[in-house]
């Protein structure tokens, strides 16, 4: 694909993505979930294989599925204005439509089938970039909150279970994505600086997980004895990164965890925070099932094929992964 159409069909992504965070009305966010749908598709599509065809044509039929359950529900329930006409009943099918968008449980059926298909950059995208607007539409409807807080139980367990027996890493983290999702949920039914803090947690992790992955072709739990086997440095990154996404003490990813379960109980969601505290140990057993093959170190382990032109701006994002604690103890002295 020409670099041009690419920019272009990226940039009316982003568009699409704006208008619908800051518009005043469902119908113009519902335009704007459409516009950032049709612009992502080109770019799923740029590589000419079976695989991303496939898995594009699933994104689109489930995600026309979504916006039309949710023009529906706006058309139906809801005024011109952002505020429902109806609570409670009303607001379950505006949020079932973003969840199914978000990939959240039990709407998750689309979502590993369709990343299986796709390369590591739109994989990306998918899991960090398209969660911003349903997310902050989620916002603005969470009347009913014992069903948002299954939707959260049900997302932590099911990803817990389904992603234990994976060996493609696509698999596994698309499962962690949606245990995420969870959380990120939780996280927004509390606060909207905490849901913010979070996802550019998760941001920054899913960037130095991906770039490992992106750079070499790794799709598989076998491929990482082959390619790490002789690499220190890239063995340390690695599992520093995915012992941060599962939030453990002292990374990075411990810190957003942290905040949203004492926001939990603070708010009296005790149930709730401890299902999400369980379901961690969960997928912490998948994560490490793929970083055990950075527990063994060989003498005669080199530097020789780390790439000599280093990235500093990766270097500083696994500075952060690493960095939780010192982060963690800054931020506790403000308050």
């Amino acid at each position: 694909m020409n670099f041009m159409y690419k920019f272009l069909f990226f940039y009316t992504m982003i568009l699409g993505t704006l208008l619908s965070i800051s518009s005043m009305s469902w119908i113009t966010a519902w335009m704007g979930l459409e516009i950032n749908l049709l612009s992502l598709m080109p770019l799923m599509k740029k590589t000419k294989n079976m695989y991303s065809s496939e898995s594009t044509i699933k994104y689109f039929i489930i995600q026309a599925m979504a916006s039309a359950l949710l023009l529906f529900s706006v058309i139906i329930f809801y005024n011109k204005s952002m505020n429902p006409s109806l609570s409670g009943f009303s607001s379950i099918f505006i949020n079932s439509a973003l969840f199914m968008k978000l990939g959240a449980a039990p709407f998750h059926f689309w979502l590993p089938e369709v990343i299986s298909g796709l390369d590591w950059n739109i994989i990306f995208i998918i899991f960090t970039w398209q969660k911003i607007a349903p997310s902050i539409l989620l916002s603005y409807c969470m009347n009913s909150t014992i069903f948002i807080s299954t939707i959260i139980i049900f997302s932590s367990i099911i990803s817990g279970f389904q992603g234990m027996n994976q060996t493609c890493i696509r698999k596994i983290l698309t499962y962690s994505s949606i245990n995420h999702t969870g959380w990120m949920i939780s996280a927004l039914m509390l606060s909207m600086k905490i849901w913010l803090y979070y996802f550019l947690t998760y941001v920054i992790i899913n960037m130095n997980i991906i770039m490992i992955l992106k750079q070499y072709k790794i799709y598989f739990i076998s491929h990482f004895y082959k390619f790490f086997n002789f690499n220190k440095k890239l063995k340390l990154f690695y599992m520093m990164n995915f012992l941060s996404l599962a939030g453990l003490p002292p990374f990075l990813g411990f810190l957003p965890k942290w905040f949203t379960v004492y926001s939990l109980i603070n708010d009296k969601f005790f149930v709730l925070a401890t299902v999400l505290i369980i379901t961690t140990l969960m997928t912490l057993y998948f994560y490490l099932r793929i970083s055990f093959s950075t527990l063994t170190f060989y003498s005669y382990e080199s530097m020789i094929y780390f790439n000599k032109n280093v990235n500093y701006m990766y270097m500083w994002l696994n500075f952060l992964s690493l960095s939780g604690l010192i982060i963690c103890s800054m931020i506790m002295n403000f308050y």
